[in-house]
């Protein structure tokens, strides 16, 4: 349909810019929060979203960034793709060849198409540009549909998620690896690194760059200097391979400096880890103490542990601080805003468009993200707004996958509310983007970002370490795991 409307009443990417009570329960198995799901509910969902993926793929083997099923038939293909939707493609074939849903064969075959298109797309230091042409590989010049020019950009963390993709895949199909390992013998993380400087901490902070703009070769203006945000994939890739030092890790920010401005003042203090001096901080959002991501979605805090297991080796700090995230965004959905429904990421905007969602008191920005539409903000000691405030809700649907390790019950229960209540399922495709739980609305897109990371949560889920492996073994075990281990937030 395209257009849906309310039917029953039920009982909101980016990253810090470089700058010179009662608590919950300190620790939670991921046995004792996750919910005893159907499996065969998820395997279904799984099935379903796996199919989107596909209805997503061209002939020459990229995902593109979206699909539209507003129109009759089958869904219209977006033109364009970036390095994180085709990283998506990768992973989430070989999650479903992984749970059975397609055979080995169909694996192998998907991913060579798909390497072997990589491996013809144009790239510069090793690394892939922002906009490709998913029907014919050639860069995007213009954006479709507008004709708006597009300059041509490398990003750092859209990178890191194709290479993510691309290591998944050479670690379930033996016979790619040596291709794959040629396609990234030349991705050499340091391009996108200032190194540190003590003399000039802010000139030099130690941090990657958001990316660079090819024709000019101008570097972005900020860095990626908030650590619990989705760029720290990025980080992580480059202190496994040896490209990054490792003590760029603690030159990364928990919370902003306390005399900078930011959504609050944290507590916290400072401590010294491998040398660094870090200002280990935290915010305290309704009683809980937590590190806070750049601007409080849920894919900033949660898509990059469906990789790197950071709650297994680092239960004391990551493990604790995910928990509470995801009980900060349920209180904000049920509790602050009663809209009824949570899980805020940034996501297609039910009557189009796409904007950043999520729970601001949650993410370091002063006014970052929203959890609705009318970007409805919240002031750190000032009286929250009333519910009625919160006009034009956003709830995404991938927001409460990725919660599932932490608050599985909670989750189900939510993702069948906006089944039941919205019509936001889509027999044989999965859940649409979004809905608009003020008005009703529904999202008549998938997005391949969102869709990707509901994949690989519901492997995570079903099939455990299926789609960790590579980020278990070698550079990982050896460099990125230790410091994990040595992470003691002030929580």
């Amino acid at each position: 349909m395209d257009r849906r409307t309310f039917l029953t009443a039920a009982g909101t990417g980016a990253a810090a810019l470089s700058l010179g009570a009662v608590t919950a329960p300190a620790t939670a198995s991921a046995a004792t929060a996750a919910a005893p799901a159907d499996p065969r509910l998820l395997r279904t969902w799984f099935r379903d979203t796996y199919r989107s993926i596909e209805a997503m793929t061209t002939d020459l083997g990229l995902v593109t960034d979206k699909i539209d099923l507003k129109g009759a038939g089958a869904p219209a293909q977006s033109r364009q793709t970036s390095p994180t939707n085709i990283g998506c493609g990768l992973w989430s074939t070989v999650a479903a060849a992984g749970l059975g849903v397609i055979g080995e064969g169909a694996m192998l075959r998907s991913l060579t198409r798909t390497v072997t298109a990589v491996e013809k797309l144009e790239r510069h230091h090793g690394f892939w540009l922002n906009w490709y042409d998913a029907h014919d590989g050639s860069v995007l010049t213009e954006w479709p549909g507008t004709g708006d020019p597009v300059r041509p950009f490398l990003s750092s963390v859209d990178n890191a998620w194709l290479v993510t993709g691309l290591r998944i895949a050479a670690d379930a199909a033996p016979t790619l690896r040596a291709r794959v390992d040629r396609i990234l013998a030349t991705a050499d993380w340091s391009y996108f690194y200032t190194p540190y400087d003590p003399a000039d901490p802010v000139a030099g902070p130690g941090q990657l760059r958001g990316g660079v703009w090819t024709d000019t070769e101008e570097p972005t203006p900020h860095h990626y200097g908030a650590l619990n945000t989705e760029p720290r994939m990025a980080s992580y890739l480059g202190i496994a391979d040896g490209s990054l030092p490792g003590d760029h890790y603690w030159h990364l920010l928990r919370t902003m400096l306390p005399e900078h401005e930011q959504e609050q003042k944290p507590g916290g203090g400072y401590v010294t880890v491998d040398g660094v001096r870090v200002w280990n901080g935290h915010y305290t959002h309704r009683g809980r103490k937590v590190v806070p991501t750049w601007g409080g979605s849920m894919f900033e805090a949660l898509m990059v542990p469906l990789f790197v297991p950071e709650p297994e080796w680092s239960p004391r700090a990551w493990g604790v601080t995910h928990q509470r995230y995801v009980r900060g965004q349920i209180d904000h959905g049920l509790r602050e805003a009663q809209y009824g429904y949570w899980g805020f990421s940034p996501a297609n905007i039910p009557e189009d468009g796409y904007q950043e969602y999520g729970v601001d008191a949650l993410g370091m920005a002063v006014d970052g993200y929203a959890s609705n539409t009318d970007r409805t903000h919240t002031t750190d000691g000032e009286p929250l707004p009333p519910p009625s405030a919160f006009t034009n809700g956003v709830v995404t649907p991938h927001a409460s996958f990725l919660a599932l390790p932490y608050a599985g019950r909670e989750a189900v229960a939510n993702l069948r509310s906006l089944e039941r209540d919205f019509g936001a399922y889509e027999e044989g495709l999965g859940f649409r983007d979004s809905v608009n739980v003020s008005t009703g609305r529904v999202s008549d897109f998938m997005l391949a970002l969102d869709q990707g990371m509901i994949v690989a949560a519901l492997a995570q889920e079903l099939r455990p370490g299926l789609l960790q492996r590579p980020f278990r073994t070698g550079g990982f075990r050896s460099r990125v795991r230790p410091l994990l281990e040595r992470e003691r937030f002030s929580i």
